[in-house]
């Protein structure tokens, strides 16, 4: 039994340097409804922005952009001889660049745009692969956000329906 507590306090120090990172991030709470074609999920994202860094001389930024999300499975009673269906439930991981143009004064600061590479654990129509592909545009307030969001394969493993959603986000940090 003494493996699993050494295990446990080796994963506690682990975690230390990515909590302290985290402290300074823009965390965000997002929910909203999916759809794969006419038929739609409820899903939920935590998402953390970084501080934004600038690319060369321009007014273009870009910040680190990590996020968890939960796609619900549906019953679609839609069978395309693909061997998926869509009832699995989905859980994701990813991580990116969010992008911005201008500065914090700019009325269009914020609005973003972020490309993020994604692994999932479901197998469905629209989420057939373990890799996925997410991008998303947005407006980001201190406190608030609107986006919309679309994860697909890009054409790397069949069926590529890919999900596309609607969320809004409630803020804290930064």
């Amino acid at each position: 039994m003494r493996y699993p507590r050494l295990l446990r306090s080796a994963l506690a120090f682990a975690f230390i340097p990515f909590a302290a990172v985290a402290s300074a991030a823009h965390v965000e709470v997002q929910g909203g409804r999916s759809y794969m074609d006419s038929y739609g999920a409820n899903t939920a994202f935590v998402e953390a922005v970084f501080a934004d860094r600038p690319i060369g001389d321009s007014h273009w930024t870009w910040a680190p952009d990590v996020s968890m999300g939960w796609i619900n499975g549906r019953s679609t009673h839609r069978y395309d001889g693909s061997g998926y269906d869509a009832h699995d439930n989905v859980a994701l991981f990813a991580g990116g660049a969010r992008f911005r143009y201008g500065s914090d004064s700019d009325w269009y600061h914020g609005f973003f745009y972020s490309l993020q590479g994604a692994v999932q654990t479901g197998r469905t129509q629209a989420l057939s692969s373990i890799g996925e592909f997410v991008n998303t545009v947005g407006w980001q307030g201190k406190h608030v956000s609107f986006q919309i969001r679309h994860i697909s394969n890009g054409g790397t493993h069949g069926p590529n329906r890919g999900e596309t959603m609607a969320l809004v986000g409630v803020g804290f940090g930064m």
